[in-house]
């Protein structure tokens, strides 16, 4: 009785898997989306949170082209131009792209399938007839098939199908089969389950993850450099004009010493000394402007602003270099955001969630391959391909069920799987440690180094104020006679070089404050720079 029931439901059953299977897709499921719990590992999970960006980078301003041939340049210009126009980047933020990709590679895994068969058979044989003699019995088959198959995430894999048999034999009578069927696959041990099946695509999804933080991490080495290159190329212009004042001011010394040479009151060998103090101040001019055209150029590489030839582009830095730093007194607070922000610290823990994924996978390989397997079918017999459909309703059908294993003796290739997925995961996790501590290392550095530039700066500010008055008092002992030419361009010489050395102090300043916040992981926000969701570059 309740295999004749079984009989009637079936066709309607199987048609219901194919519309059902073939409307609905597997990756929407709560399966694909709801955070697992790995219960088969005992290592503690790190508490790491997975990150909502996944990039392409969006910009906050619309940057159009240059025109022109000079860009008066700020240093918040300079950054805008790198986010949108630097060619390094542009290739870096492919990669996010790339990387999902794999995520709807193992997707797909559990797409419906479609598939079907046609088959034509013809034979001709020849046997033995009931009065003597010899028959020739000709066959004609044609079959086909008709199906739709889906693997779930569970380990099961169902296959509804729907075939049809055309039978011909010699002069009898044509005949039609018509059969629905249902086949359920479920593995026992081996694959069965949606934590171990899913390994795969939660590894996928980690791997996007990380290639955000990897473009996290070059964006920000990119504009912590673009930052740093502008403020080479401000200090640059700055020694130019430093320089240009000190050659003035020589040169005057020089005409003040002729002057007296001619009326007599000083002897000619004084002016030989301010001689070589003007050819040394042009000759440290050639040096500054060639350095000056070499930050350009490596600014422009940065920026890249869009024009035919970048690199005839003149620039004119406009952002003053002018810092009033103050002593860091948060350090620990510091520490606690670079562990937090750092994106290279943030790339470690999740490829140590990739390697604890995978000896979920390794050891799952030393269950054997035990499958369930049940086959219902319901056939119907006509002399009409319709009618033997109409025939299904009948009390003919099959059923087939059993279990199928499968297991390797001694097993190597998953010990040996697993033993790598081991080593990996101890190297993963050696890693995040030693990372932690290069982390806590570069912070301190940096902080090491913003107070030494912090304090060079008011160290080298008296230094210039002092060398200027002594300029003066030289200057004013050489009008009445008591010092010479060569210890006023001495005095100048040092003027000169405690300037320089302000001005280097200031920069180095800033850029140690760059330094800082790269260290800390906080360039980005400190900037105003973000990374969204991606936008698809390829439909």
């Amino acid at each position: 009785m309740k295999i004749r029931f079984l009989g009637s439901a079936l066709p309607i059953f199987a048609l219901l898997i194919f519309l059902v299977n073939g409307c609905v897709k597997t990756d929407h499921l709560p399966i694909f989306e709801t955070e697992m719990r790995y219960k088969t590992l005992t290592d503690q999970q790190d508490s790491v949170e997975q990150p909502t960006m996944q990039a392409l980078f969006t910009y906050l301003e619309t940057v159009e082209p240059i025109n022109s041939e000079n860009l008066d340049l700020t240093v918040d210009r300079a950054i805008t131009l790198a986010m949108a126009n630097n060619r390094d980047l542009k290739i870096q933020q492919v990669n996010p792209e790339l990387a999902s990709t794999l995520e709807d590679i193992e997707r797909g895994v559990y797409d419906p399938e479609l598939f079907g068969e046609l088959q034509f058979y013809k034979e001709a044989s020849s046997e033995a007839a009931a009065s003597g003699g010899r028959n020739t019995v000709k066959e004609n088959d044609q079959t086909s098939l008709l199906g739709l198959r889906q693997k779930l995430p569970t380990g099961t894999t169902l296959e509804a199908s729907v075939g049809f048999d055309r039978s011909e034999v010699s002069s009898e009578a044509l005949e039609h089969s018509s059969r629905v069927g249902l086949t359920i696959t479920q593995s026992l041990l081996r694959g069965l389950g949606p934590t171990v099946n899913l390994v795969s695509l939660r590894q996928a999804q980690l791997g996007s993850a990380i290639s955000n933080y990897e473009l996290r991490g070059f964006t920000e080495a990119l504009l912590a450099e673009t930052e740093t290159s502008y403020w080479d190329y401000v200090l640059a212009g700055q020694k130019i004009d430093i320089f240009k004042r000190s050659l003035a001011v020589a040169k005057q010394q020089l005409d003040e010493i002729e002057q007296r040479i001619e009326v007599g009151t000083l002897p000619r060998i004084e002016a030989a000394a301010a001689h070589a103090e003007v050819a040394r101040r042009q000759q440290a001019l050639i040096d500054v402007h060639s350095t000056l055209e070499e930050r350009r150029l490596r600014l422009l590489r940065l920026i890249s602003p869009g024009r035919m030839r970048d690199f005839d582009l003149q620039l004119k830095a406009v952002s003053t270099a002018e810092i009033n730093p103050t002593q860091i007194t948060d350090l620990d607070d510091r520490l606690l955001l670079a562990e937090k922000s750092r994106p290279d610290l943030s790339e470690a823990r999740l490829r140590l969630k990739q390697n604890r994924l995978e000896i979920i996978m390794t050891r799952n390989g030393f269950l054997p391959q035990l499958d369930l397997f049940i086959n219902l079918g319901k056939t119907g017999y006509a002399e009409s391909f319709s009618g033997s459909f109409k025939d299904s309703g009948g009390n003919s059908h099959d059923i087939n069920a059993g279990v199928k294993l499968s297991h390797y003796l001694f097993n190597q290739k998953a010990k040996a799987y697993d033993r790598a997925a081991r080593v990996s995961r101890y190297q993963a996790s050696e890693s995040v440690e030693n990372l932690k501590q290069l982390v806590e290392l570069d912070v301190r550095l940096a902080v090491n180094e913003f107070e030494r530039t912090r304090k060079q700066l008011t160290a080298t500010r008296a230094t210039r104020l002092l060398q200027d008055e002594t300029l003066k008092a030289e200057k004013e002992r050489f009008d009445v006679g008591v010092s010479t030419a060569l210890m006023v361009a001495q005095a100048q010489r040092d003027l000169l070089l405690s300037t320089i050395d302000e001005a280097e102090a200031i920069i180095n300043c800033r850029k140690a404050l760059v330094g800082l916040y790269l260290a800390e992981g906080s360039l980005l926000e400190r900037r105003g720079v973000r990374i969204d969701s991606p936008l698809r570059l390829y439909n």
